[in-house]
């Protein structure tokens, strides 16, 4: 695994600059590639090109290459080549699971086998636990499987595979000619290799090789992508016989390395195009996230936006309209669903054609019903959606609906449809995400109420800097988000309700993790040791004690459970150090959603309050954000000279901060975020950051220093088990109330 990194316009441009004006020179003449001659020179006699249907761009790039190429014989190597279909990941309804072919889990243990991070320290768990491959890991893994299964069916001794993003460099034809030579020439090598690399990227330290000639090296593991390699009749078999594929395809085959013959150009001839940016996703960057071997992100942002809108969906009950919603919001729309009306402001700038809206999508907006022929006026090209309940029979309202949009550009969407994605995507011009398409209860359309200007923020507060993304609204004086009738939350069939007090005396192992990790922002790595259990409470150390990759430790604690909605109260006495932040918080993965409170340690008078928001269901590939959506709020006391209380109040339709219980924020729905709707652990932590901004200068004059928790109380729903494929299971709810105030003073961890 490498990502290829996004390449800047500028470089973009001279690299396409580079390959038309190389259209004028003469074409290269390639002798490795042909017929097998009639004095026995082996050749490369095929070649395979692994290509989406639906990404035809990069086969005519392809076509392109391999025309300014020329066999021994004088002809192009486009005759030799043939097109072979990619397994497409959009495809998948559902997760991959285990053949004979694939196995779609593998752990960190095998990536650091490939590529050793010897600065980390991972423990036996992180090293052994499974990681799922991502749908296009999984697709890239089957279309190469396909290839080798038809070069061992077929006559060829040598085939070139490559992946349709791929170029050739200036030099390609010779240095093959030549490293072709030293194959037949070398009495060690004899023309007797399974797989030669012609293109790849080493790990980060250099792979370990046995250097063979001027260019040519034999590899022990090390080499990343497998987008451009040449593969013998031989090597197939043996790939094959190795099978299943455990994890990323390049990866796999690092590890087949003792078992088949691998030799490798010592320079990569063919490289990923820069204009080009990977399809793929990587499976394993969060596990390598966590053990520090990532130490520095970029803003990871969403950067799709929509070119179709804006979009109007109407339906009857129970015709996924509220799944619809969620999709749409995957694919970059802004998208307002469910509510009986709009509020005022939007609803105005909508019927004005006023481009400074807040949505370009509105789904089950029960006012927009009667204003279909005003809308069909003011957005000729609008996009129109359909849902439809199961059951041949289509109420009146749903029938007069389809008359109105009679003529429009419009998409009927049963609920019972199989291939939802496709017809959305194809309705809209945009394509697919890589994962399933929600699946989402219909919560109908909920009354709004008409909040006064700023009722939102209770206390002073200080807005910052917000992430760009379709699912956070920027900062608009006359937008105060949708705020709606608050109903008590009632737990699911998989769900029961729980109320506990945890004065955190010692580590109640059935219901807390400490963790021994870190994250990407973090200078310091959690440690369990950094965490003492007293009478006192939990008191959270952070620590300048080098640990290979990090320099500082520092502590965490998690909860074993996942939690849906309720309030969540700690007791903490916050550090002062700058650079060191206090956090208490709520977090999800797949898709990232969080809701945190957090107070820096170089402003202990100032809380942090944040929202980050992913659309999908449970394991959607949606993990972006980088400042999400903080608010600063002004305390009126030093947070480090007492422990105070603070809470987290998480409803469906609305989430607050309390202080001392007193309420000092509040967002309603798409002020400026949704409200996260999937279950999250809690977290309270403390660590030292990177960000000079958030924090301030870590000093390590200051160090050691400690945040402490004394109580935990959590009054909240709890995820007993997950549901599969809708399946509810009869669950009786019963609330269970567990007190837990421990007095053994003695034990720590």
């Amino acid at each position: 695994m490498n990502s290829f990194p996004r390449q800047p316009g500028i470089v973009i441009y001279f690299f396409r600059l580079r390959l038309f004006l190389r259209r004028f020179l003469p074409k290269q003449k390639c002798y490795t590639f042909g017929a097998k001659s009639e004095k026995g020179k082996l050749r490369i006699e095929k070649i395979y090109v692994i290509n989406l249907d639906r990404v035809p761009s990069r086969w005519s790039k392809m076509k392109q290459e391999l025309m300014h190429i020329l066999d021994a014989s004088g002809i192009e190597l486009l005759s030799l080549t043939e097109r072979k279909a990619a397994v497409d990941a959009n495809n998948f309804i559902e997760e991959p699971i285990k053949d004979a072919k694939v196995d779609p889990f593998y752990t960190l243990g095998d990536q650091l086998f490939v590529e050793p991070q010897p600065l980390t320290f991972p423990t036996k768990l992180e090293l052994n636990a499974p990681i799922r491959m991502s749908r296009a890991e999984y697709a890239v893994a089957r279309s190469h499987i396909n290839i080798w299964e038809q070069v061992l069916e077929s006559k060829h001794e040598y085939v070139l595979i490559l992946e349709d993003d791929v170029w050739f460099h200036s030099d390609f034809a010779s240095y093959i000619d030549k490293a072709w030579n030293e194959v037949e020439s070398k009495s060690e090598i004899k023309g007797d290799f399974d797989v030669l690399y012609l293109s790849y990227q080493e790990v980060k330290h250099g792979a370990p090789k046995t250097i063979l000639s001027k260019h040519l090296f034999r590899p022990k593991r090390g080499l990343w992508y497998l987008s451009g390699y040449v593969l013998s009749r031989r090597g197939a078999e043996k790939l094959i016989r190795q099978l299943p594929c455990r994890g990323p395809i390049d990866l796999w085959i690092n590890h087949q390395f003792e078992v088949i013959d691998v030799l490798s150009t010592k320079q990569s001839i063919i490289s990923q195009r820069r204009d080009i940016s990977s399809s793929n996703s990587y499976s394993v960057l969060s596990s390598l996230t966590k053990i520090g071997a990532i130490n520095c992100e970029g803003a990871s942002l969403f950067n799709i936006r929509p070119t179709e809108q804006p979009v109007f969906a109407f339906g009857s009950e129970d015709s996924g309209l509220t799944s619809l919603a969620m999709a749409l919001s995957m694919l970059g729309y802004r998208c307002c669903s469910d509510f009986e009306e709009l509020p005022a402001t939007e609803m105005h700038r909508l019927l004005d054609r006023n481009k400074d809206r807040v949505f370009n999508a509105y789904v089950n907006i029960g006012s927009l019903d009667i204003k279909v022929k005003e809308l069909l006026i003011r957005y000729p090209k609008a996009k129109f959606i359909l849902t439809t309940a199961k059951g041949t029979i289509i109420d009146s309202r749903i029938l007069n609906m389809k008359n109105k949009l009679d003529g429009t550009d419009l998409a009927i969407l049963p609920v019972d449809k199989s291939n939802k994605w496709q017809v959305i995507c194809e309705h809209l011009r945009c394509a697919p995400p890589r994962c399933s398409y929600p699946v989402v209860q219909d919560i109908g359309q909920r009354p709004i109420i008409n909040e006064i200007s700023g009722s939102n923020n209770v206390f002073n507060s200080k807005y910052c800097k917000h992430d760009n993304s379709p699912w956070v609204i920027e900062y608009k004086n006359w937008w105060q988000g949708i705020s709606t009738i608050s109903t008590k939350y009632k737990p699911k069939h998989n769900e029961k309700s729980i109320k506990i007090t945890d004065s955190l005396e010692f580590l109640d192992t059935k219901r807390w993790l400490t963790r021994s990790d870190t994250f990407t922002d973090n200078l310091a790595l959690f440690r369990p040791s950094n965490i003492k259990f007293s009478s006192q409470g939990a008191v959270l150390s952070v620590k300048k004690e080098p640990v290979g990759v990090r320099d500082y430790t520092a502590a965490s604690i998690c909860s074993k459970d996942q939690f849906l909605y309720g309030k969540f109260e700690a007791s903490i006495q916050a550090s002062n150090v700058p650079g060191v932040v206090t956090g208490f918080f709520l977090y999800r993965n797949s898709p990232r959603q969080e809701i945190d409170i957090e107070i820096a340690g170089n402003r202990p008078n100032v809380l942090l309050v944040n929202v980050f928001f992913n659309p999908g269901n449970e394991d959607a590939n949606y993990d972006y954000g980088y400042r999400g959506t903080p608010i600063y709020i002004d305390l009126g006391f030093d947070a480090s000279e007492s422990s105070h209380q603070y809470a987290i109040e998480w409803n469906p339709n609305e989430i607050q901060w309390f202080v001392d219980d007193k309420l000092v924020h509040r967002r309603v729905v798409w002020n400026p975020t949704p409200i996260p709707l999937l279950p999250m652990i809690l977290h309270l932590n403390n660590w030292v950051t990177r960000s000079i901004q958030l924090a301030g200068r870590i000093k390590n004059g200051n160090l050691p220093t400690v945040s402490i928790i004394n109580q935990i109380k959590i009054e909240a729903s709890v995820i007993i088990f997950k549901l599969e494929d809708n399946d509810l299971m009869e669950y009786e709810n019963k609330e269970v109330k567990t007190i837990i105030n421990s007095k053994n003073e003695d034990f720590i961890l």
